[in-house]
């Protein structure tokens, strides 16, 4: 393989689809929101795409068989709104500048052959968070920023940098011409974090009015939660033991003075 390439699985007539993306990043923000999407939704496979920019290993299941990284593409039909949806997840990021930006040229590219309306995509925003996890929105176009900015989000500081694909996507979609939007929900960043997810989710299903139960979540989040408290304990241990190495290595330097 030598270059990146969308190898499709079925053909569909779309309704002014939106296309959400959210690739593996921080907090694994954007591949939660867009992995709950699809299995709320029960979206169906559109098609895939592959890259020598990913990775070079395989994914071995089960039962021994393996495949190479991809990204995935499905889609839901809307049967009581106009837009129906788009969604692309994959198991990584391009590992390679070069690859990141010709990734994210296909996706485009893409979105502009089933005549895509509008562009979503999710990301994390690296934030120590004590309450809920706010979104942080940019766009291509004030009108969809200002759709943001009612649903609950709220502006990214000036210089800000929006680092992968959620930010190329934004990026090179005025060459495409096609308005595209960036949410992204503050996290640690360290760890899966379905509540930044949740936050995300809570303003893109306001802007769009498409119905989902984000309550599923709430069960992921409680996981998180107990894995920070674990992580946390962990480490106030770990300095209390430092502490005490301290204090035993100033006793010796001081009997030895």
């Amino acid at each position: 393989m030598k270059e990146t390439f969308i190898k499709e699985r079925v053909k569909v007539e779309l309704r002014s689809p939106i296309l959400i993306e959210g690739l593996p990043g921080l907090g694994l923000v954007g591949k939660i929101a867009i992995r709950y999407l699809v299995k709320q939704l029960k979206t169906k496979k559109l098609a895939y795409l592959y890259s020598p920019h990913f990775p070079y290993f395989v994914l071995v299941n089960r039962k021994g068989s393996v495949r190479l990284l991809r990204g995935t593409f499905s889609f839901w039909e809307n049967k009581v709104g106009r837009n129906d949806l788009i969604l692309f997840t994959g198991d990584s990021q391009a590992q390679t500048i070069e690859g990141q930006y010709e990734i994210s040229d296909y996706i485009l590219d893409f979105a502009k052959q089933y005549n895509v309306e509008m562009i979503v995509s999710i990301g994390g925003y690296r934030m120590e968070v004590k309450e809920k996890p706010k979104v942080i929105a940019a766009a291509t176009n004030q009108e969809l920023l200002n759709k943001a900015l009612q649903a609950k989000a709220v502006l990214s500081s000036m210089g800000s940098p929006i680092v992968g694909t959620a930010g190329l996507i934004l990026g090179l979609a005025r060459f495409k011409k096609i308005a595209a939007l960036c949410l992204l929900g503050e996290t640690r960043g360290y760890l899966p974090d379905p509540r930044a997810a949740k936050s995300v989710l809570e303003v893109l299903k306001t802007m769009i009015g498409v119905n989902v139960d984000l309550t599923g979540l709430d069960n992921e989040i409680e996981k998180a939660d107990k894995m920070v408290m674990r992580l946390q304990k962990i480490e106030e241990k770990r300095v209390l033991q430092a502490e005490e190495i301290r204090k035993e290595e100033d006793k010796r330097v001081t009997y030895i003075s």
